[in-house]
């Protein structure tokens, strides 16, 4: 058989994506991380140099290649984010009802000045508007507003420092989601083959399409995560997410853009419009925080993360806890084990319907032979589903149907076989060439011999969306193990 490499069928159906940074810096620990149940590596464009960029992907495909494992790889753009200048001191502490003023520049001269590197902030705030800072430890609110400066009250004192966050909840801003430097880093992302480039503060779906145009434009397939992080984009979230193609609920941002408390309503209202419209969909921002010094989570980390999973998440986000944290290795390790218990939710469910797209014929074929084919597979008690394909499409369509069926694909296309490290529930199989349709039923019954526990006479399904025969655009196999 011509298997170039094989994924082993891990229990966890729900993604891990993990951060890259120093605590996993190297092709050792990342072949450690994707062993431990890690599916996806985030490269934050936030954090280093072109080099060390550079030198992560070379490592996440050292590793891919070491272990055998599929391995995706995500781009995060790091989009507009407004910062502070420097402080006089640091930590500056803020006090509640102190006056404090923003002016232009990037220095501040007293105590009770603060500056940003965002210029027309001072244009664009209106009195009455409310400034955060430092991702929600302290909040001022604009009182006067004059050519060069905001004078301001404290409403939530705390400690700054140089360089922390600034969100500007309900203030429409005129910074593009997609800067010059981001251009920049979407063009090298394109160059470095990756399959992922996730866009940050999206307001609309225009901006989801000129990242897609760009990415094109430079010979890049990638898929566009658009990250949900402003009221904004909530108010526009179903043409955000049809335009996309997967979403990441940034909840780190989200939930200083709104109110913290409507956020958990925001997540769910995320992921059930992503399962809608068949978009794979990341919870990301301080799932297991803790770990970052623990090598146990809290038990409310714990029950956020089973709760995105009975969402409908696809992945769950790992940030600090395995860029930076002390135990990145045990991070994932425990990731998949509230996993696999959380998952046991969806046993016996019945395959769910997607829903019918008018303006693509494919999908509606696809999703109507995959769905016949998971009611078959749970009415013959069939104990595996392996497609057949060279396009993700195929395995987008099963991932959405959310059955418990164990579903491997097996496709000659490198770049098929990473982006489905994103999709749920999907393992996905690298072969060298293309298999003659007639020598699928061989193939599939040796692979299960050897990588499964399946017995002789179990029954599986093999579903192709290749042309067999002429005419025949899809076919479905029910077979025995042999």
């Amino acid at each position: 058989m011509n298997i170039k490499k094989i994924a082993p069928l891990k229990d966890a159906r729900t993604k891990t994506v993990a951060t890259v940074g120093p605590a996993c810096g190297s092709p050792e620990k990342l072949a450690q991380l994707l062993r431990a149940g890690a599916d996806v590596f985030r490269i934050n464009m936030a954090h280093g140099s072109r080099e060390s960029h550079c030198q992560a992907v070379k490592d996440i495909r050292q590793a891919s290649s070491d272990t055998g494992l599929p391995a995706g790889i995500l781009v995060d753009l790091a989009g507009p984010k407004i910062r502070l200048g420097q402080l006089t001191q640091n930590p500056l502490i803020l006090e509640n009802n102190q006056t404090v003023r923003m002016i232009r520049g990037l220095e501040a001269a007293a105590d009770d000045e603060l500056t940003c590197n965002y210029a027309p902030l001072i244009d664009e705030v209106a009195v009455g508007d409310d400034i955060v800072l430092a991702d929600g430890i302290s909040r001022i609110q604009v009182l006067e507003k004059s050519a060069d400066q905001l004078v301001c009250t404290v409403l939530d004192g705390g400690p700054l420092r140089s360089r922390q966050g600034v969100n500007l909840p309900g203030t429409k801003l005129s910074v593009p989601a997609l800067g010059e430097v981001d251009i920049e880093n979407a063009k090298w992302a394109a160059s470095m083959g990756v399959e992922f480039v996730s866009l940050s503060f999206v307001r609309n779906a225009h901006e989801v399409n000129q990242l897609k145009t760009l990415l094109q434009t430079h010979g890049s397939g990638a898929m566009v995560i658009s990250k949900i992080e402003k009221a904004e984009a909530l108010e526009r979230l179903e043409e955000i997410v049809i335009a996309t193609d997967g979403v990441m609920v940034a909840r780190g941002d989200l939930g200083v853009e709104i109110p913290i408390e409507k956020t958990p309503l925001a997540q769910k209202r995320i992921i059930k419009l992503c399962l809608k419209h068949r978009k794979p969909v990341i919870v990301a921002t301080q799932m297991l925080e803790s770990m970052h010094t623990s090598k146990q989570p809290t038990r409310a980390e714990v029950t956020d993360v089973a709760n995105a999973i009975f969402d409908g998440a696809d992945a769950c986000m790992l940030s600090g806890e395995t860029a930076i944290g002390e135990y990145p290795i045990e991070a994932v390790m425990m990731m998949n084990r509230i996993m696999n218990e959380s998952e046991q939710e969806f046993i016996g469910l019945v395959p769910k319907v997607t829903a019918y797209d008018p303006a693509s014929s494919d999908w509606d074929k696809a999703s109507s032979v995959l769905f016949g084919a998971a009611h078959t597979a749970k009415r013959m008690d069939s104990k595996m589903v392996m497609l057949a394909s060279h396009h993700p499409t195929t395995a987008l369509h099963k991932s959405k149907q959310r059955d418990y069926i164990p579903t491997v694909c097996i496709t000659d296309s490198p770049e098929t076989y990473r982006r489905m490290s994103l999709f749920w529930g999907v393992k996905p199989v690298l072969i060298e060439t293309a298999i003659e349709e007639t020598k699928l039923r061989t193939f599939a019954n040796k692979w299960i011999r050897d990588n499964t526990e399946l017995e002789t006479g179990n029954s599986f399904l093999i579903v192709s969306d290749t042309e067999v025969l002429p005419g025949v655009q899809m076919l479905v196999m029910v077979c025995e193990v042999q």
